[in-house]
């Protein structure tokens, strides 16, 4: 319902200096002066007035406030928005909450401010997801990833896509429609097909580009395996600059998975300090050992941790040709023991001298940073909905080389079409907003 008045604390259920309760619709700055000391129903567009919030039922004051006004159509929701600004204690927020409800706001959705933004035409479905991507981004690169989106990069990303589908579907339903007309090129097989291929090309590079980009985005799952007493919970220690995991000299300390989590120069590393890989009759440690062994096969990133004081062991070897395929840095720690000269990244989890893994780590993941920096897809809905896109133009591909009629090829070209409008929220269903929408907090 976009003609009743919504209300909702836009800033976090904490206690604070300021908070800030929203209001947006037709009666937004209505219901605001109606509780407001000062007269609101005459202020000019993006004014801020101070005064008093006052209780209608016993005329007392509640708070001390600056109400922001904003008018229609030039707000965030494209509806009259009004904002109070309070002071910051959870009890009084709350009570100015209440009073906007019983003055005759609705309690809003989670979401419901951008989803309102959204349908009003403001922004785009990508335009708002990257709302949502900048309240939970973590670090700098995180944060302007999400500010190109919240600036419209998916839609110049795929305006040219959507172009080059609208003009050969133009010009096959020109040719089925208006046959005799000479001065519209005819379409045929040769003319079509190396359009096509090349759209799916730069799909496909569009594609590679996102995937590597979620890498990212949503955190690197990072397990930490070793044999036991190899400095594995050390080294997690080190990483966090916190003594999370328990550190001993007594093999197989840790029995089960530790984790943790650190931002590296724009990287979210996801770590996993897992158990000590060895043959144990401990029927505790085996538990520890198998889920070591499968946090190992999840991860996306392995670093396998040797002890650089002593040879290599048959332990070793094992774990060595375990992460034969996978993604893998291997560390030898205890450096500063100097036994065993290994051509592996050398550390000293112990004494926090991990600098080497720390440049490793930043030389493996800076091409998926530098994705960050070009305009990309957001988030896996984006990309599932371009991977359909290709799909169909791959179906148009296939049935021009099996040289069938380039009428029926403009279906393939249609759904292609649509696909990418799906991205962009353009063509939607309302329970599927619904879902969208409420991720987000309440008060956005």
């Amino acid at each position: 319902m976009l003609n009743d008045t919504i209300a909702a604390i836009a800033t976090g259920d904490v206690d604070g200096a300021v908070s800030i309760v929203r209001l947006s619709g037709d009666r937004a700055i209505e219901i605001a002066d109606t509780l407001f000391s000062g007269d609101l129903l005459h202020a000019a567009s993006h004014t801020v007035h101070y005064g008093y919030i006052i209780d209608p039922v016993n005329e007392e004051a509640v708070d001390e406030v600056l109400v922001s006004v904003f008018l229609s159509p030039k707000t965030y929701t494209c509806e009259n928005v009004a904002e109070i600004n309070c002071h910051g204690g959870r009890f009084i927020t709350k009570k100015v909450l209440r009073l906007c409800l019983s003055a005759g706001a609705r309690l809003a959705k989670r979401g419901e401010f951008t989803q309102r933004a959204f349908l009003n035409g403001r922004i785009d479905l990508t335009q708002a997801e990257a709302v949502n991507d900048m309240i939970a981004a973590e670090n700098n690169a995180h944060a302007q990833f999400a500010l190109s989106g919240i600036r419209g990069s998916v839609q110049r990303l795929l305006d040219p896509f959507l172009e080059e589908l609208l003009d050969m579907i133009a010009v096959i339903e020109v040719n089925i429609d208006y046959p005799e007309y000479d001065d519209v090129e005819h379409v045929t097989k040769e003319i079509l097909l190396p359009k096509a291929e090349a759209w799916v090309h730069r799909i496909d590079e569009i594609l590679r580009k996102a995937e590597s980009g979620q890498i990212v985005k949503g955190g690197i799952r990072t397990a930490i395996i070793g044999k036991p007493n190899v400095g594995k919970s050390s080294l997690l220690n080190a990483l966090l600059e916190e003594e999370k995991a328990i550190v001993t000299d007594i093999a197989g300390t840790t029995r089960d998975i530790v984790e943790g989590y650190v931002h590296l120069d724009g990287i979210t590393l996801n770590l996993i300090d897992t158990a000590g890989i060895r043959e144990t009759e401990d029927a505790v440690e085996k538990i520890g050992i198998t889920r070591s062994l499968q946090a190992m096969e999840e991860a996306q990133l392995v670093i396998l941790v040797l002890d650089g004081s002593k040879p290599l062991e048959e332990e070793d070897k094992r774990l060595l040709e375990k992460v034969q395929g996978k993604t893998c840095i291997i560390v030898c720690n205890k450096a500063d023991l100097g036994i065993l000269q290994e051509d592996h990244i050398c550390i000293s989890a112990a004494n926090h001298a991990i600098d080497p893994l720390l440049h490793k780590l930043r030389a493996l993941y800076e091409k998926h940073l530098l994705v960050l920096q070009e305009p990309s897809l957001h988030n896996e809905r984006q990309i599932a909905w371009m991977m359909r896109a290709k799909q169909a133009m791959l179906q148009a591909v296939s049935s021009l080389r099996a040289g069938m009629e380039v009428d029926l090829i403009a279906i393939d070209l249609q759904e292609a079409y649509t696909s990418l409008k799906e991205i962009l929220g353009e063509v939607h269903r309302d329970d599927l907003l619904d879902t969208l929408f409420a991720n987000f907090c309440l008060g956005k």
